[in-house]
């Protein structure tokens, strides 16, 4: 009887833990999913208009991912600008080099809500953003990774 209850005991907890070790392994899959992404936006901005749309993409984008910095969804990013000029064809403004801690931001970290957080007045956001787009004559974001050379495929 004693060797039936330890194996009733056995199963039991075997049958009540499992939830906990379905919970474990989950997590660390979440884990395991949640790597640092780096985005690239590209911005080609219309002629004579690169102070205005400089200035707007600070006002909002720019306090965006600071505020999406702070909060640890965004781990860095870089804004660059050319030196020199190329062809038209491949002229470019702006790059914005950012890095994220996942793919997905985590509640309250979004773009959006970041932006309605620190823009309460949401008609002059949209207006003011709306303002910026008539001004890019050409925009690409693009996900990048880093190319591991000494791979060997």
């Amino acid at each position: 009887m004693k060797i039936l209850n330890k194996v009733y005991g056995v199963v039991l907890g075997a049958v009540l833990l499992a939830p906990f070790a379905v919970s474990r392994d989950a997590a660390a899959q979440t884990v395991v999913a949640a790597r640092p992404v780096t985005v690239e936006w590209v911005y080609r901005v219309k002629y004579g208009a690169h102070d205005e749309w400089w200035q707007i993409f600070k006002k909002y984008q720019l306090a965006i991912l600071e505020r999406q910095k702070q909060l640890g969804y965004v781990k860095e990013y870089t804004v660059y600008a050319p030196s020199l000029h190329t062809s038209e064809d491949a002229r470019w403004d702006y790059r914005i080099i950012i890095v994220r801690a996942s793919q997905e931001a985590p509640a309250g970290q979004s773009e959006a809500e970041v932006a309605r957080q620190l823009f309460p007045d949401q008609a002059a956001f949209k207006r003011d953003e709306n303002r910026r787009w008539e001004l890019t004559a050409n925009h690409w974001d693009l996900p990048i990774h880093v190319v591991n050379v000494s791979a060997s495929e």
